[in-house]
């Protein structure tokens, strides 16, 4: 491990935390920390504690630091943060460079409790900078944002949904719609219960999601047989949920992506608009990793949509490539 100072890239998020360093991500770790109570204290934190969702006593909770993409308890925070870190800086002489990313269009008050608990997990003297995490996905799928034309990404994280048009390292229209990859298993949960009277939990809602969910009917129809909880009786009742009941109950929480999307097109000055049309919109996140919805999205809107590669690390990779051009992105940057 070298001792010298490295340039990390921190892609903050509701579900998953991903540091990257250079062309690569050097951690991945679901953002969940396990907390005692009494004691007020992290016994465990990343995947270790999201194994133990649903499984813990009374005495202990496992929680998420962040919500809708925002610090919601920056005590955790921090100390998750200063885990992660360690775990990939263990002996380091001299401080890491930190870029963190953050939702755009965010509050001050927002922006500095992600850039504080960034400061407090590294210590005194620290230099930590944030970049829109739209922006930094850009960067990230290569595109050319230093060019006077229009490009569209839209990233579908687990707390939020952003969509951006950028142009000339600068973000010109956006927008933020606070619902993610948990409000589709929210969905999913919700759906369950009104038809089936059946309680799931949010783990066993997303790996519906993930195994047999999907945007739009699929040519051939998955199934999965799963165990509920009965609302009246309280025990354990059996049922098969299918591809297209999961695609029923994505819809409504799909079209208010959709509209968040239109409404930034709305707002992108019309030259840059057609060069949107022409180029396509960049998807990117893991709720676009949905069967799909970049069909939906391109039926929805009128305007082709494309999966980019390495759709769930791109902020993260991003966010390295950013410390690297910052001088002329923090020229739009909003300060504190």
């Amino acid at each position: 491990m070298a001792l010298f100072s490295r340039d990390l890239g921190i892609d903050l998020g509701t579900i998953f935390t991903r540091i990257a360093e250079g062309d690569q991500v050097i951690l991945r770790e679901p953002t969940v920390v396990a907390v005692q109570l009494q004691q007020q204290k992290i016994v465990e934190i990343g995947q270790e504690a999201q194994n133990m969702y649903g499984r813990v006593s009374e005495e202990m909770e496992v929680s998420r630091p962040l919500r809708d993409g925002v610090v919601a308890y920056f005590e955790y925070t921090y100390l998750f943060l200063r885990e992660l870190i360690k775990r990939v800086t263990p002996m380091r002489v001299f401080k890491p460079q930190v870029i963190i990313t953050h939702p755009y269009g965010i509050t001050s008050v927002e922006r500095r409790a992600v850039h504080e608990a960034a400061l407090e997990a590294l210590g005194a003297r620290s230099n930590v900078l944030l970049v829109p995490q739209p922006l930094a996905g850009a960067l990230g799928v290569d595109l050319p944002v230093g060019m006077p034309s229009g490009n569209m990404i839209v990233s579908m994280g687990g707390g939020c949904t952003q969509a951006a048009v950028i142009a000339v390292h600068d973000i010109v229209s956006g927008q933020t719609l606070r619902e993610g990859g948990l409000t589709l298993d929210e969905a999913i949960a919700t759906y369950v219960r009104r038809k089936y009277g059946l309680i799931i939990g949010q783990p066993t809602a997303e790996n519906i999601k993930k195994m047999i969910g999907a945007a739009v009917p699929l040519d051939e129809e998955l199934r999965m047989e799963l165990q509920g909880q009965d609302q009246i009786s309280g025990l354990p009742k059996p049922f098969t949920l299918t591809t297209s009941e999961v695609v029923d109950a994505l819809q409504e929480p799909l079209d208010r992506v959709f509209e968040t999307v239109r409404q930034v097109l709305e707002k992108t000055p019309p030259e840059l608009a057609s060069d949107v049309i022409d180029r396509g919109i960049a998807l990117c996140g893991g709720g676009s990793l949905l069967r799909g919805v970049d069909k939906l999205m391109t039926q929805k809107l009128g305007i082709p949509t494309y999966l980019v590669d390495d759709p769930e690390d791109a902020v993260a990779l991003g966010a390295v490539r950013a410390l690297e051009i910052y001088p002329v992105l923090e020229r739009n940057l909003p300060r504190f």
